[in-house]
């Protein structure tokens, strides 16, 4: 059952429908899509990027957490100095409390491993309802602090 979905998973992504494309063909062609984006998904992800930095100071301000100067991106990157615990082990806390974020570390091929900079900084999308985003933070405030109480004897 796994491969099978696994398959029409792979299919799906690889060959998207025409739909779309369809739909939107006249938007690009004309320039509208530009008009749109600046009128409508800028300004949404513009606010919700300063919701939800505000979320993250407010329950992590006793934390060493920096927030990345967010550009455009539909997430944020935070950054933990001296974290205690691995940001790939932060993820895994997460994951078991079903909050879903991305390991720094992946963002940092050819590296020097030993950088602890890439082992401190996780990605978090805010795209997702916003009491639901509220939720994930106060669980990853919760974690981080853990990480940090339990001290660097867990690196």
């Amino acid at each position: 059952l796994i491969q099978a979905f696994s398959n029409a998973n792979t299919v799906i992504n690889l060959a998207s429908g025409n739909i779309g494309p369809s739909l939107t063909r006249d938007l690009f062609a004309s320039g509208e899509i530009v008009e749109l984006s600046k009128k409508y998904v800028q300004p949404f992800y513009q606010q919700r990027s300063q919701q939800v930095m505000a979320l993250f100071k407010q329950a992590m301000s006793d934390l060493p957490c920096r927030i990345h100067l967010p550009e455009g991106a539909i997430f944020l990157w935070l950054w933990f100095e001296g974290l205690p615990i691995t940001s790939e082990a932060l993820y895994q806390r997460l994951k078991e409390r079903a909050v879903l974020v991305v390991s720094g570390h992946h963002f940092f091929a050819g590296i020097d491993d030993k950088w602890p900079h890439q082992h401190e900084c996780i990605r978090v999308s805010y795209v997702q309802d916003l009491s639901e985003i509220e939720q994930g933070v106060k669980i990853i405030a919760e974690e981080v602090k853990l990480a940090y109480q339990q001290g660097r004897g867990a690196k």
